[in-house]
């Protein structure tokens, strides 16, 4: 099994970070890249038409590889989730009467694009809640998202899993149903991917987004999307030189084109060369290639599996191991803890989020068991103090 990389990493020694569904630590590798790449500025010269090509063309082969996509050419460059599922929400057809399928308590990007498409298009908001009782949970939650998915379901928006709380969603029976009805599957793979396993190529969604600066280890403000042939014919939201045909030859650029990029490349963003943050992003990605994210998972299970079962017997309620993440789990507590909860964590010195009424446990490669061993100290101290 792969081991601590904490060296990797320049966190703080005696403030365990458990927090990286808010935010990613940089790789020292990342930080040292990216700032090559500012120097590069001091002399533009140094900066050639094709570098505004080239080194994005390797970044969507890594993505690629690391989510098996066969097509790197479906791979853009996004600056945020929002901008990528905003292009599909142009580009889906809606009317009275349609709908669109999300889990509640969804990340607010991954709402108010289809809140407003649907206002637009007199479509509604399906909304699938959880069960109430913790146990059988995420099984419940599962089957209810698949009961909900019906002839007018034009989309389903969710996660790989839920970003509040790790719940795992099943993917392939949703993809299954969205096909049996016509409905185009969307998935955000921001809190997931990265961290475990995920197959384009299996698993067929029509779109795959993925914000950089949480478990692809990347800079702010980067990310990147995967468009399916569904999309092929759509009109992008933004209108820029670098999403039209022959763009990469700068001698032309003035001979306007009415066409854009093939498929999914008309999709990209404006600026999308990015030297920094792209140079920066293809070193996490690579590094993460070479760590392997089934192996990630792994050891997140392998740090996390006694402690939550210590936190189990101290009264804390946590979902089902076999319906939620290692990487990424919730905390249920009552509402006249918070304040002692939020107060014995932060004594010990531990960052974690509290997301409603559970607190969201994100640990990474560079966790390590003492650092988990002092969460159920915290959380101990928590219910014992007065």
């Amino acid at each position: 099994m792969i081991t601590c990389k904490r060296a990797r990493f320049s966190l703080p020694r005696n403030a365990p970070y458990l927090n990286c569904a808010y935010m990613s630590p940089l790789l020292k590798d990342a930080e040292r890249v990216g700032i090559r790449e500012i120097r590069k500025k001091r002399n533009p010269a140094s900066i050639r038409p094709n570098d505004f090509f080239d080194n994005v063309e390797q970044l969507r082969k890594s993505f690629a590889a690391l989510v098996q996509i066969n097509d790197p050419q479906r791979v853009v460059t996004i600056p945020s989730t929002a901008y990528a599922l905003a292009n599909v929400a142009n580009n889906i057809t809606l009317r009275r009467g349609d709908n669109i399928v999300l889990v509640s308590d969804e990340f607010p990007s991954n709402y108010y694009c289809w809140a407003a498409a649907a206002e637009r298009n007199g479509a509604t908001i399906v909304t699938v809640a959880p069960s109430e009782q913790l146990e059988g949970r995420g099984r419940i939650w599962n089957t209810r998202l698949l009961e909900a998915i019906t002839a007018n379901t034009k989309a389903v928006a969710l996660g790989q899993v839920h970003w509040a709380d790790g719940t795992l969603f099943d993917l392939a029976a949703v993809r299954r149903r969205a096909t049996e009805v016509g409905a185009v599957l969307i998935v955000d793979g921001t809190q997931s991917v990265g961290a475990m396993p995920f197959d384009v190529s299996a698993l067929q969604p029509d779109v795959l987004v993925c914000a950089a600066y949480k478990w692809l280890l990347g800079p702010y403000s980067i990310g990147l999307a995967y468009y399916g042939p569904q999309f092929d014919q759509g009109r992008p939201i933004e209108e820029h030189w670098m999403n039209r045909l022959h763009s990469e030859d700068f001698s032309q650029l003035v001979n306007y084109q009415d066409r854009y990029r093939p498929g999914a490349l008309r999709y990209e963003v404006g600026e999308h060369s990015n030297f920094i943050h792209v140079a920066m992003l293809q070193t996490s990605i690579n590094q993460l290639l070479r760590w392997g994210t089934a192996n990630i998972q792994e050891y997140c299970e392998s740090i996390t599996a006694a402690p939550v079962n210590e936190l189990r017997e101290l009264g804390y309620r946590i979902g089902d191991d076999a319906t939620r993440a290692a990487h990424l789990f919730g905390i249920r507590f009552d509402a006249e803890q918070e304040d002692k909860l939020r107060k014995s964590l932060s004594e010990h010195r531990i960052s974690v989020s509290i997301r409603g009424n559970s607190i969201r446990i994100s640990p990474n490669i560079y966790n390590t068991p003492q650092e988990m061993a002092r969460l159920v100290k915290a959380l101990k101290h928590a219910r014992t103090k007065k």
